[in-house]
């Protein structure tokens, strides 16, 4: 575990903690709105323990609280969790060589943790950042959402607060560094993304929560598209 805090840099560390501090924060907005709204408060501290997917967790309990059966609940978080699919091709190297490490690293897998790793193209740097970031946001969110739990029978309007909104926000600070380089790869990774944000965007008045955010993975036709030279020929 030591070896994985010597391989990162300070920044990236620091990037680390933040995110953890980020989603802590979500974290314990889950919790709290999750109790305060009729729920027991042990439904968000093993939901968070064994599905550990802060979007998901968001969907499903909202289906709930809505009224929803769980079986609808269920297929909710489900579907917004498909998008993870595609993201353990693109980051399989990062999660080890054994078959128990897959196995755990894909119970970690989150948006964050694929953006540190994609962020670098050196083997030992991606597998010690996904690591860091996965087990560092785990311990944090469980706790947080213990907490938001135990806070969530005094706190009245937790929609109010705005939490949930640091969670895309540090998302999108991870993102946009690796977005402006100046060569023909990032060049299309733009492109890809402005057509998935066209897509959800539209889709999202129209849609159940969780299908606009599949509905974007139709920019990755941009990049399966894009000439296998194309970093070739870059300047």
């Amino acid at each position: 575990m030591h070896s994985l805090w010597r391989t990162l840099d300070r920044g990236t560390l620091r990037d680390i903690a933040l995110v953890c501090l980020a989603d802590a924060m979500v974290g314990a907005a889950f919790g709290a709105i999750a109790v305060s709204g009729g729920l027991p408060a042990w439904v968000p501290v093993v939901m968070s323990l064994l599905v550990f997917a802060g979007g998901a967790q968001f969907a499903a309990v909202g289906v709930v609280l809505s009224g929803g059966a769980p079986i609808a609940a269920v297929a909710a978080g489900l579907v917004l969790n498909a998008r993870l699919l595609p993201f353990g091709f693109a980051i399989g190297d990062a999660l080890g060589g054994r078959w128990w490490t897959r196995l755990t690293g894909a119970h970690l897998m989150t948006d964050e943790a694929v953006a540190f790793v994609l962020r670098d193209g050196d083997p030992r740097r991606r597998h010690a950042a996904f690591w860091a970031c996965g087990l560092g946001l785990y311990v944090s969110w469980n706790v947080a959402v213990v907490l938001g739990a135990l806070a969530g029978r005094g706190i009245g309007d937790t929609g109010a607060l705005g939490l949930d909104a640091a969670f895309p926000a540090v998302l999108l600070a991870l993102v946009l560094p690796s977005l402006t380089e100046r060569n023909a790869r990032t060049a299309t990774l733009r492109r890809a993304c402005l057509l998935g944000a066209v897509v959800a965007v539209a889709a999202t008045p129209f849609l159940p929560a969780g299908l606009p955010v599949l509905l974007a993975l139709t920019g990755l036709v941009l990049a399966i598209r894009a000439p296998a030279d194309a970093e070739v020929s870059c300047p």
